[in-house]
């Protein structure tokens, strides 16, 4: 089996380069990540500019571009054989409800979805990052599985949370939950006397009921939402016509 990895954290990133040692017993590799963390760039691709692939001493590729940018000149250019899997991660921190939009790791995923391979995107719940290990398993396992009875192509979003192996619970299949509204941006002044603005931090969770991405890692489950790209509000589409004909 052949697997492209890629990442939003860079190409140095720990959850990377861990989760790169696990798969390699289980296929043939490809690394191809950004040089830099570009966590929050969504699914944008690089049109105003060049772009160039490194390779670093471990032998990984990187990009001067976005998790997007990865997959797509991986997938479009720079393998001579297409990847059986495209996995994105372990990313260092969860991408639940709305982190979705924004998240880089599961844009890298989006972008092998789009591109007809089965692809995951997969998440360490945590900032602190103890255990890296049991996302690994994780990654394996469905890995595994895939070779068993291949599928898709589609595109999942795993959540794992950041505890032993041993005390992780059974997997579910989950629905994104939602989170409130951001809080508000965080206005400094530069040293040179600028005003300058942070983007506030995610809200909390306002929709994380049972069957939630957010109830499943909270109760020591992995969560896994399957994903689609098709945003059209079918539900919304006769409204819409009936306010645009009165």
């Amino acid at each position: 089996m052949r697997i492209l990895l890629s990442n939003d954290d860079g190409y140095f990133a720990p959850g990377l380069e861990r989760l790169a040692a696990a798969l390699t017993p289980h296929a043939e590799l490809t690394v191809v990540a950004p040089e830099r963390d570009r966590s929050g760039a969504s699914n944008s691709l690089t049109l105003d500019r060049p772009l160039s692939v490194r390779r670093a001493p471990n032998g990984f590729l990187f990009v001067n571009g976005t998790p997007t940018d990865c997959v797509h000149l991986a997938v479009t250019g720079l393998l001579e054989e297409l990847p059986d899997m495209v996995i994105s991660g372990i990313n260092l921190g969860a991408n639940m409800g709305d982190d979705t939009i924004y998240s880089g790791t599961v844009a890298a995923a989006t972008e092998g979805f789009l591109l007809g391979i089965p692809s995951i995107a997969i998440s360490l719940a945590s900032k602190t990052a103890k255990h890296f290990e049991t996302a690994c398993e994780v990654a394996v396992d469905l890995v595994r599985r895939h070779a068993q009875r291949p599928a898709g192509p589609w595109l999942l979003n795993v959540n794992v949370p950041d505890i032993p192996r041993a005390d992780l619970r059974e997997t579910v299949i989950t629905r994104l939950g939602r989170r409130h509204k951001a809080e508000n941006v965080i206005r400094m002044k530069s040293p040179r006397g600028e005003t300058v603005y942070w983007v506030g931090g995610a809200g909390p969770a306002a929709d994380a009921g049972d069957g939630t991405d957010f109830h499943a890692v909270e109760t020591q489950r992995v969560s896994i939402t399957p994903l689609q790209i098709d945003l059209t509000h079918r539900e919304r589409m006769g409204e819409v016509g009936d306010w645009l004909s009165a």
